[in-house]
This record gives structure tokens, C-alpha cells and sequence, in this order.
């Protein structure tokens, strides 16, 4: 049986893994393109099956894991990763990969959240907050990691379609035997069947703090959802940069910036933290804005820089904050209906935008989708300025520490 440090470290790589695979097929969408002539219409319908799958998941098996335990579900959920994996290398054609991305959709929604609440389970007792920062920073540096490393092999290594999934495939093999191997952490309780109904609820005590945050979390997964869905196309297409290296590269400014900032800022207080961030988002979208409209790719790189800054502040904020104020038998629920908004944030603004580059051009629908984001951070902003008025005006309850004594693991 893995000890709790070294399973706190191997399910912080598997959460890099899964989100690797989730941004891994961002670079190619151009290479299934040109290989099988379908339209951006059919790659907004793929784009939009996996958020699809994803939130399904998040809504209907996002509690499970705090009634049946952490790791049946992260195995189920390894599982169907490593088959959805197994499709992407068989795929040949639109019909397949859709599938895919549908069954890759559901094995990331149920694991995501599990994952985030089974390392809060494993936060240690001396460094309370290291779980918080830990999914920030994991998340956030797991979709950079996907989307360089695939730009990278597409451009550079022999069988682009295929030798990224099976690198992915065999993570996935290390992952199972690594749940294998851990404590649970999650005591099972009554209540398993009843939890697959799809409920979005946070309970009382908790809404001042996560409505605060829920801005914040909308702008910086709404400023991803533009990158990892028409950051490649951008470049391509109003920048002149073809390569498919960059197409990945431009995805890994934002996340990857945002991962280094998410571990820098670790130590912060996690309201400077989200106060930041949503400057930085609203400051860094803009500089971008006017990259874009006077042509300058110096610009538009370092508005994405500073937003990256911003992206990775936020995750670390967001998560920090969820998993300060929840409690063992309230996590998986929690992080299901964070992730429920995140991803909405992430997707439906794509899609929207997927449809309307296709009608009005790509330039005036990132412009348009900028300015959004920008108003988002904007709003960001405000809420927490009136979260720091309400405290100043009620003492705030004391938090459940992200640590609790009452742990049973197996």
C-alpha cells in the first residue's frame, strides 16, 4: 500500500495526465482536418461532445466518490480514459472520434472531481492549503503540458495521430496501478444510488465565499475555452504562423504560465490572489485584443503572458478556496458544481464562437469573445470587493480545515 505523501504525489501526476489528454487533440484538429476535409461546423461538434460527456459526468458522478469511496471511481474513470485512448488510435474518420472525445469527456468529468476532493483527503496536517494549490496548478500546468507536448510530436515525430495517444495509453496503464496501490480516503456511507441524481447545490454555509469566487472562475475557464479552441486557428489564420508546434505553443503561454504563477504564488493570501487575477485577466485579454488588431504578434504574446498570469492565480485562488471551506463529506459535491462552471464557461462561449467564426470571420469573433472575457475579470473584481465588505461587516464563521482528524483511510 502506497504511503499518503508518495500517493498525494502520484495523484497529483495522474491529474496532469488527464488533463494532458484532454488538450492533447487541441493541435490536431488541423491534421484531422486536412486528413478527412470536414468543416469547423464538425469541429465545434467535437469540441462540443466532450464538454457534453464532461459535464454529464461532473453532474452525475461527481458526489459518488464521497459515498462509495475515491478509488472505485477514479478506476472506473481510468478505465474508460484508457478506452477512449484506444479509439483515438483506431479512429478514421469523424464518426469514431467523436466517440472518443464523447467517452473522454465522461472519464475526465469523473475523475477530475474526484481527484481534487482525494487530495484534499491527502493534504498534510503541517501544510493545510498544499491541496488547493496542488489541483491549481496541476490543472492548469496539465493542459499546457497536453497541448505542447502534442504540437511538438505532430510537427517533429513520425505518426502524428497516433503516437500521442499511445504515450497517453500508457499513463494511463501507470495510473491504474498506481489507484491500485493507494489508501482510500473517503469512508463509504449510505447514500451511493441516490447521489447519480443530478443536483447543482452548494450548501448554505459556503455560498458567501464560493458565489465570490464563481466570477473569477467563469472569466479564467472562459479565457481558456478561446485558447484552447481558437488560440491554434488564430495564429494560423490572422498571424501567418502555420506551424503546428505553435499552434500548441499558444495554448502553453496561457497554461503554462499559469501553472508557474499558480506554484509562485502559493504561499499568498488567497484573496490577494483572486484580486489579482482578475486584473491580470481583464489586463492581459486586453493587451491581446490589440495585438490582434494591429497585427503585432509580439503584443498578442505578451497580453497572453500577463492573462496566463492571471489564469493561473485564478485556478490557484478558485481551488485554494474550495478546498478550504469544505468539508470531508462535502468535497466531491463541491468540486462537481465548480467544475460544472468551469467547464460551461469553457465550452458554450467556444462553441458559440466555433459557430459565429464560420458566419462573421474569425477576427471579429475573437475581438467580440476578448471584449467578454475582459467584462467577465472586470465583474471578477467586483465580487470580491464586496466579499471584503461583507466580512468587514460579519466576522466570518471559522473554515473546516482542509485537514480533518475524522479521516478514516482504508
Amino acid at each position: 500500500m502506497l504511503s499518503r505523501p508518495v500517493s498525494f504525489a502520484a495523484l497529483t501526476a495522474i491529474t496532469v495526465l488527464f488533463m494532458a489528454a484532454s488538450s492533447a487533440p487541441s493541435p490536431l484538429y488541423v491534421v484531422y482536418q486536412q486528413n478527412w476535409g470536414f468543416s469547423a461546423a464538425t469541429l465545434t461538434v467535437v469540441f462540443a461532445v466532450y464538454v457534453l460527456g464532461l459535464l454529464g459526468a461532473v453532474l452525475v458522478v461527481g458526489a459518488l466518490s464521497d459515498h462509495v469511496g475515491r478509488r472505485p471511481v477514479l478506476a472506473a474513470a481510468i478505465a474508460l480514459e484508457a478506452a477512449a485512448l484506444v479509439l483515438f488510435l483506431l479512429a478514421d474518420g469523424v464518426p469514431v472520434l467523436l466517440i472518443a472525445r464523447l467517452a473522454q469527456g465522461i472519464a475526465t468529468g469523473a475523475a477530475i472531481t474526484t481527484l481534487g476532493a482525494t487530495l484534499v483527503d491527502l493534504d498534510p496536517p503541517h501544510a493545510p492549503g498544499r491541496a488547493g494549490t496542488t489541483n491549481g496548478v496541476a490543472t492548469v500546468g496539465g493542459l499546457a503540458v497536453g497541448a505542447i507536448g502534442c504540437g511538438a510530436l505532430v510537427q517533429f515525430a513520425p505518426a502524428p495521430t497516433h503516437l500521442v495517444f499511445a504515450l497517453l495509453l500508457a499513463g494511463m496503464v501507470a495510473a491504474a496501478l498506481v489507484v491500485a496501490g493507494m489508501p482510500e480516503t473517503s469512508a463509504r456511507r449510505p447514500g451511493g444510488l441516490a447521489s447519480l441524481r443530478p443536483r447543482v447545490g452548494v450548501p448554505p454555509r459556503l455560498r458567501p465565499e464560493f458565489f465570490a469566487v464563481v466570477p473569477t472562475l467563469i472569466a479564467s475557464w472562459a479565457l481558456g475555452g478561446l485558447y484552447l479552441s481558437l488560440g491554434p486557428s488564430v495564429a494560423a489564420v490572422l498571424f501567418g504562423l502555420h506551424d503546428h508546434l505553435v499552434g500548441g505553443l499558444v495554448v502553453t503561454l496561457l497554461c503554462g504560465t499559469g501553472a508557474v504563477t499558480a506554484f509562485t504564488l502559493r504561499r499568498v493570501p488567497v484573496a490577494r490572489v483572486l484580486t489579482a487575477a482578475s486584473v491580470l485577466l481583464a489586463t492581459g485579454t486586453l493587451v491581446t485584443l490589440v495585438g490582434i488588431q494591429v497585427g503585432s504578434v509580439a503584443l498578442a504574446a505578451t497580453g497572453t503572458v500577463v492573462a496566463g498570469v492571471g489564469f493561473g492565480a485564478a485556478a490557484l485562488g478558485t481551488f485554494g478556496t474550495l478546498a478550504r471551506i469544505a468539508a470531508p463529506a462535502e468535497r466531491g459535491e463541491l468540486f462537481a458544481v465548480a467544475y460544472t462552471i468551469a467547464y460551461l464557461a469553457f465550452s458554450v462561449p467556444a462553441v458559440i464562437a466555433g459557430v459565429a467564426s464560420g458566419l462573421v470571420g474569425l477576427r471579429p469573433t475573437a475581438e467580440v469573445y476578448g471584449i467578454v472575457v475582459v467584462a467577465l475579470g472586470i465583474a471578477a473584481l467586483a465580487a470580491q470587493g464586496l466579499l471584503a465588505a461583507r466580512r468587514a461587516r460579519v466576522p466570518a464563521a471559522q473554515p473546516v480545515p482542509a485537514a480533518c482528524p475524522d479521516r478514516s483511510p482504508a
